[in-house]
């Protein structure tokens, strides 16, 4: 069996370890983050200064930008029907006459942007999401990047990349991004099933998903990804198998396998579900176990939270070497010194601050004509939060982190408890200032994250809660 960095693919789904790998996952079935951003959203600040913010964007982007370049998201919220699972920030309507004046606010936000800058951006990543970045047309989307990098310098190692829907991603469409640079695209499969898919009212055929994977492919994309969601009412292990079995069918690159979150008081449209119909928490897990021995199976590599890759994608290079990184739009091969967000909603990241647009769209359109960034909400970083950062994000993606000797009172205090008990369950391994995620701990990589996380740690005490498995049940969020 070959090894990469001490991993032995597939530990976890040999019949002889599926009892302890039971027993753990439901010791550990408490929500945890995502952790792609430290601290996570619920420490952010609202009304945070707009000034500082713009100081620190332009600090950072003369520090990185000639040899980093600057990585953005842009945010396409319009949707031409409500997936009531969704928790994205969306707006639904059918009139397409709104494409125009949200791109016309985006590119003034963006010049916005420009004139805090001394010199010509650099840019290595567009990624466009939302929403559904395919409900523009190809000429607007060409509008709206064409409208970015003029006057801009194209990094030599520039990646583009956008989210589609199948039902609505044209030959055009690929064409025209893969003119302007772009070889990624991400496709919403979700599930092949049409009982779920009526459960969730999105309905889109198969033969849609083959469609246009196929033409990705003749348009010259290069990596092309699924997004899979297990958890959603009416799933159960043989509907699972069938939308996994036909997504295989089609060689993805890559596959984001989520789980469902159901949080109806955040996010409206999910209180259309029916709670009966989803599964129970022991369902879901089997739904995890079986999903992820599916994609081993298969030849894909479990590169990190809800990831799997094929050997021949870069993200699993990346990660084979140590080069894989996280941030907002979820794993990635660039590794840029500075996040920029752009239209509502969108998150920004300097490496000192977060900064998130405003979600109201009257709200966004108001600012960027007044002349003013977006942003409401965001933090800035002290010392402590760029040290706990790094070990959080070198578990996420290099399964291991050094501990920093200046700080050994901190993790005394608030790490090593967990650590502790992690290691007992044989999670990671530590030997002097490493820590080491096990294979045996690749399934709970959030919960070594979370022995880094201070601000949910003293939430926790705050709240009257022991520091280690304690937490609302939830599978859903936890793996």
């Amino acid at each position: 069996m070959v090894m990469i960095r001490g991993y032995f693919p597939g530990y976890f789904y040999k019949k002889e370890s599926m009892q302890t790998y039971r027993q753990l996952s439901r010791k550990y079935d408490v929500s945890v983050p995502r952790y792609t951003s430290y601290p996570t959203v619920p420490s952010w600040k609202e009304g945070i200064d707009a000034e500082a913010w713009k100081t620190g964007f332009t600090r950072q982007f003369l520090r990185g930008n000639k040899e980093d370049g600057i990585s953005l998201y842009i945010h396409l919220p319009f949707c031409e029907s409500l997936c009531i699972y969704c928790g994205c920030t969306k707006r639904i309507t059918h009139n397409h006459s709104v494409e125009e004046e949200y791109i016309d606010a985006v590119l003034a936000e963006w010049r916005l942007y420009v004139d805090l800058m001394a010199e010509a951006p650099v840019i290595r990543e567009i990624h466009l999401g939302g929403g559904t970045p395919t409900f523009f047309s190809p000429a607007n989307l060409a509008k709206l990047v064409n409208g970015v990098l003029k006057n801009a310098v194209l990094h030599p190692g520039f990646e583009g990349s956008l989210e589609g829907h199948p039902n609505n991603t044209t030959r055009e469409h690929l064409d025209v991004l893969y003119g302007l640079g772009f070889r990624r695209v991400s496709l919403g499969v979700q599930d092949t099933n049409i009982e779920v898919q009526q459960l969730i009212h999105r309905i889109q055929p198969f033969e849609n998903v083959r469609r246009v994977t196929d033409e990705a492919r003749a348009a010259g994309f290069t990596s092309i990804n699924f997004d899979l969601i297990y958890g959603l009412p009416g799933q159960d292990a043989d509907r699972l198998v069938h939308t996994i079995r036909q997504s295989l069918s089609l060689s993805p690159d890559r596959l984001a396998f989520y789980s469902y979150a159901h949080i109806p008081g955040v996010s409206c449209n999910q209180r259309l579900i029916d709670e009966t119909q989803l599964p129970s928490a022991e369902e879901k897990l089997n739904l995890y176990v079986t999903g992820s021995a599916c994609f081993l199976e298969a030849g894909y590599t479990d590169v990190g939270m809800d990831h799997f890759a094929l050997p021949s994608d870069e993200l699993h290079h990346a990660w084979a070497t140590g080069a894989l990184h996280r941030n907002f739009m979820g794993y990635t091969v660039q590794h840029s010194s500075l996040l920029l967000g752009l239209g509502m909603s969108a998150i920004s990241d300097t490496g000192d601050a977060y900064a998130q647009n405003t979600k109201s769209l009257t709200d966004y359109y108001r600012s960027v004509t007044a002349g003013q960034p977006a942003v409401f909400k965001g933090y800035f970083l002290s010392e402590e939060d760029k040290v706990f950062r790094r070990h959080i994000l070198d578990i996420a993606c290099k399964g291991r982190t050094i501990l920093s000797p200046e700080w050994a009172a901190t993790y005394e205090t608030w790490t090593a408890p967990l650590l502790q008990e992690l290691e007992a369950d044989g999670l990671v391994f530590r030997q002097g200032t490493l820590v080491q995620l096990t294979e045996r701990g690749r399934p709970f990589l959030r919960h070594v994250c979370k022995a880094f996380d201070l601000h949910l740690l003293r939430r926790e005490q705050a709240h009257g809660k022991t520091a280690g498995i304690c937490g609302k049940p939830a599978f859903a969020s936890s793996l």
